[in-house]
């Protein structure tokens, strides 16, 4: 997996590890300060993959969701999948799969080709949602969470913001996220 760092696309400097593999979303490699800064376009990768398959084994997506929630709170820190620090929004994600052993991307730009895509009015609990960076108008993921609920009302999602609440937080798909939308997509087969 080449592992174009944080969950805000658009900088053309990206640390890829020269141990890395490319293809294997199993692949989870930390970027370290030797690694050697690599120009890289600035194109969507991911938009080239096959769609991946992530094997969620006997996980179910509420076991899933409500170990995530227990992390509410857990600050920001870009490029950290460490809960001790924080962690950005793709270091959360990584950290609630692979707390189930569950290997997925590491980068939020990393699950455009990941699995299949549902309409947002069929979203369910456990789905990821993802979204373009701060800046909507262009349109490369750059930001994901987790759908914690649907209903009567916008649906909810857990996600860890640079934003207002500056780390693990619950938030509505409002107005804001609404314009950033780009998809959901269902990784539990329940």
């Amino acid at each position: 997996m080449i592992l174009l760092s944080g969950c805000n696309f658009g900088s053309d400097t990206h640390y890829i590890p020269k141990s890395s593999a490319t293809g294997d979303s199993s692949v989870v490699q930390p970027v370290s300060e030797k690694e050697t800064p690599v120009k890289v376009p600035p194109w969507n990768y991911a938009d080239s993959l096959d769609v991946q398959f992530i094997n969620t084994g006997r996980t179910k997506s509420d076991e899933l969701v409500s170990f995530a929630e227990t992390l509410i709170g857990i600050p920001y820190l870009y490029g950290s999948v460490d809960p001790g620090k924080g962690f950005d929004c793709s270091g959360f994600i990584t950290h609630v799969f692979n707390n189930f052993s569950i290997a997925v991307p590491r980068s939020s730009v990393g699950f455009t080709s990941v699995e299949r895509e549902v309409p947002l009015n069929q979203a369910k609990r456990g789905d990821i949602i993802l979204f373009t960076g701060t800046d909507s108008t262009i349109r490369v993921v750059g930001h994901m969470g987790i759908i914690t609920s649907v209903g009567a009302k916008e649906p909810e999602f857990i996600h860890s913001t640079s934003g207002k609440a500056y780390g693990v937080t619950i938030t509505p798909l409002n107005k804001y996220y609404q314009g950033r939308f780009v998809k959901v997509i269902r990784i539990f087969r329940e």
